[in-house]
């Protein structure tokens, strides 16, 4: 599909058919980059995407205990207060 830019203030767009965006799923918030001569735009990504299935997967393996064992001083003991 051949589209032209359009005058957005000081900058430039493009409308992107109702179509397009649906079957790219793209919604409010989107992830937009330069490759090249291209402009490469993608549905948003969710950085936490999936930790929640990841850590309770974890947990049915055991293999959320920490890695380092908890230790405390003498100081820790007498002179840390809350």
């Amino acid at each position: 599909m051949k589209t032209e830019l359009v005058q957005i203030g000081n900058s430039r767009g493009v409308r992107i058919p109702k179509a397009f965006l649906e079957q790219a799923g793209l919604r409010d918030k989107i992830d937009i980059e330069v490759r090249g001569s291209q402009v490469i735009i993608a549905a948003a990504s969710h950085p936490r995407a999936g930790w929640d299935k990841a850590f309770a997967a974890m947990a049915e393996r055991g293999d959320d205990q920490l890695l380092d064992a908890p230790t405390s001083s003498s100081w820790d003991e007498s002179e840390w207060e809350w």
